[in-house]
């Protein structure tokens, strides 16, 4: 573990860790010197390389032979955490990017969407599409495409790591920015764990704010095994991972016409849309504003959970093109 963020050779540590993360190629040492200058950070290659060995050591980064290193899940984690006093809207800043980002056109059904990214032991991977299957076919998801990764591939900005299996979901925020696109300024407010009965939405349990966190909601919810994702897509009830966003009043006809066009692209996940000026599930909106409430992308992850499979999630991982997508009742 990185002890402290405050000292000299651990600052260059995390300096290498995050030109790593923002890469989506694997880099060498005279590359990351030439960044880490760039950034104020002047380090010969050797003294890159010496960082990048004890990086080995620790698990932070995976040596890809002549084509240099990659970050490994665990590289990202130890780097959000270091980070994380400087980092409050990290993950306010993060849905925005994504969402500009999002080139997908739901009635060409072509572009770029936003996904997550789940990593299992090669061994649970079965029993977790086992698990999933549940809730896949409740429709407790953003949808049914989804993504698989042997080792050494990558899933968004993801690495699979030796002797694991990436999966990947479509990420809610691909929601805002196709209505981005479409001239529809959305506000992300929060996520939140979100209580159903019936099989219809009664109220948010938990929530954290997009704003005043570094950490992604639903990681920490599915970490935390505040879920019960399986059981609310066997009976109808139960605790599931959503988000809420809202919308100005205007823009409603807009947003309907949006969600209608998504839903035919095998995107459906917005799960309910409130009224004007009126709550949802119990939260209030601002005058002239609807709430919408998004389903969790990490849904059928978070009922793999459920059952004891491990698993490492990165919410909001990356960019994937559509047509990558496969259904998940054809894995």
């Amino acid at each position: 573990m990185v002890q402290s963020a405050g000292s000299d050779t651990e600052k260059k540590t995390l300096s290498i860790l995050k030109i790593l993360s923002e890469s989506s190629e694997p880099l060498g040492s005279i590359t990351l010197a030439r960044e880490l200058e760039h950034r104020g950070i002047f380090l010969s290659e050797r003294a890159v390389r010496y960082h990048l060995r004890i990086a080995d050591e620790r698990g932070y980064t995976q040596p890809l032979g002549r084509d240099g290193r990659m970050i490994t899940p665990k590289g990202r984690e130890e780097l959000r955490m270091a980070l994380a006093p400087d980092q409050v809207r990290f993950i306010l800043d993060k849905l925005e990017l994504l969402a500009f980002s999002t080139t997908f056109d739901p009635v060409k059904r072509t572009g770029q969407v936003a996904i997550n990214t789940s990593i299992f032991d090669k061994v649970s991977y079965e029993r977790a599409l086992v698990a999933m299957r549940e809730v896949f076919k409740a429709g407790l998801c953003v949808s049914d495409l989804v993504a698989v990764a042997p080792e050494g591939e990558k899933l968004g900005g993801v690495v699979i790591p030796i002797d694991k299996v990436g999966f990947a979901t479509v990420c809610g925020v691909t929601i805002n920015g196709v209505l981005l696109k479409a001239g529809v300024p959305i506000e992300s407010r929060f996520g939140g764990v979100l209580e159903i009965s019936d099989s219809k939405p009664r109220r948010f349990t938990a929530i954290i704010n997009y704003g005043g966190t570094s950490l992604d909601p639903s990681e920490q919810y599915v970490r935390a095994r505040m879920t019960s994702v399986g059981q609310a897509a066997r009976t109808g009830t139960g605790r599931i991972l959503g988000n809420f966003r809202e919308i100005l009043a205007p823009s409603r006809p807009l947003v309907e016409e949006t969600i209608a066009k998504l839903k035919e692209a095998g995107i459906g996940g917005v799960y309910a849309l409130g009224n004007i000026s009126e709550p949802i599930c119990q939260i209030a909106v601002g005058q002239n504003r609807a709430g919408m409430v998004l389903l969790g992308g990490l849904n059928p992850v978070a009922a793999a959970v459920e059952t004891g499979i491990e698993v490492d999630n990165f919410a909001e991982s990356g960019m994937m093109d559509f047509q990558q997508l496969r259904s998940f009742w054809k894995l």
